[in-house]
């Protein structure tokens, strides 16, 4: 049989799962996917998790089954192009025909003093749980630093505002305006949403060191109970190991087939890609849909296009709250509850595609 292996179980890969485990599966081809956990994560929504008004069981998906697909669960510490092998921490290995890498990311501290050692972080369901646990145990009163206004801080600071309008919340965004790269009306919208519900977010800060009880922003010290870190990501450790091309965010460079140009059998999707897109799950699957087109080439044994086609976004969805939103679909933005609708809505579709 010729193996197929799949490293992390993110968007990436469950939509080359959900494209190939189909009755057009080759009869010579058997499917491997290695995780650290026996489920699907929506890490999109993640937040939810740290802000407590979702439970674990509203960002997991279950993982398809399938007679050719077999799960194998632990954490991988190397992967080998050269030899064709991915090394676990148990010790086990795994040889393969074809490799597609999807382990996503890990927070980037930016060489921020104490920002590792002192901050909570919403990348993976386990340190969201712990973001959650340690928010939970805070009195009245007690204040909550965000550090990054992206998309996935502003959706924080908004959802634990809901949950606990007792806490003083302080969204930290290193530009002069939130969303600066999209439209000022989508900018003001959410700045007056925090204005509307008491976070302060403080604009052109530059966070220079996080101690357990503070953080320095330029020359400010402010008095925080507790601090998570959405300023950035990398990719994770054992992607960074590889020895192959890299761009200046450490993600991995590709020839336009998605693989390695000195190895042709190993593809990286999703957050540890060089694309010319900022990191997403929509990227991720778009991506996805082009591998496995790849992939059955190889696999019939035809030529590869020398062109690909570009891989054309709808757009993103935000949520502020369980009742508002905020979107920016076809150059165009859409706000409040709506955009809200439009949010619940993918994610109820997404999660009824893949079972």
């Amino acid at each position: 049989m010729r193996k197929l292996v799949l490293l992390g179980a993110g968007y990436g890969n469950m939509r080359i799962m959900l494209r190939l485990l189909t009755k057009d599966l080759p009869d010579d081809i058997e499917i491997t996917l290695v995780d650290r956990t026996p489920f699907h994560s929506l890490k999109t929504e993640f937040y939810g998790l740290a802000a407590g008004t979702v439970s674990d069981s509203e960002v997991r998906v279950a993982l398809p089954i399938h007679d050719r697909l077999k799960v194998v669960g632990g954490e991988i510490i190397e992967i080998r192009p050269d030899e064709k092998c991915v090394y676990l921490d148990d010790g086990v290995q795994i040889k393969y025909d074809e490799l597609v890498i999807g382990l996503g990311c890990e927070d980037n501290y930016h060489d921020v003093p104490g920002a590792a050692e002192y901050t909570y972080s919403i990348q993976t369901i386990g340190k969201s749980r712990i973001a959650h646990e340690r928010i939970l145990g805070f009195g009245a009163g007690a204040t909550i630093g965000i550090v990054g206004a992206g998309l996935s801080g502003i959706e924080l600071a908004s959802e634990l505002r809901e949950s606990r309008p007792d806490l003083n919340i302080k969204l930290f965004d290193r530009s002069p305006r939130i969303l600066r790269d999209f439209p000022e009306r989508l900018s003001n919208y959410v700045k007056g949403w925090f204005d509307d519900h008491n976070v302060d977010v403080v604009s052109n800060s530059n966070i220079t060191r996080v101690e357990p009880n503070a953080l320095y922003n330029h020359e400010e010290t402010i008095p925080v109970d507790a601090v998570v870190w959405t300023a950035g990501i990398r990719p994770v450790a054992s992607v960074q190991n590889i020895e192959t091309e890299k761009d200046s965010s450490g993600r991995v460079v590709l020839n336009m087939h998605h693989q390695l140009p000195s190895f042709n059998d190993v593809y990286v999707v999703g957050d540890c890609a060089s694309l010319p897109y900022a990191p997403s799950a929509q990227v991720a699957e778009e991506q996805a849909e082009q591998i496995v087109k790849v992939l059955r080439l190889v696999w019939s044994g035809e030529a590869l296009p020398e062109k690909m086609p570009e891989i054309k976004l709808k757009g993103f969805l935000g949520s502020l709250g369980k009742k508002q939103g905020f979107a920016y679909l076809a150059d165009r933005t859409v706000t409040g509850r709506i955009a809200r609708l439009l949010k619940s809505g993918v994610l109820w579709m997404y999660k009824w595609h893949n079972g």
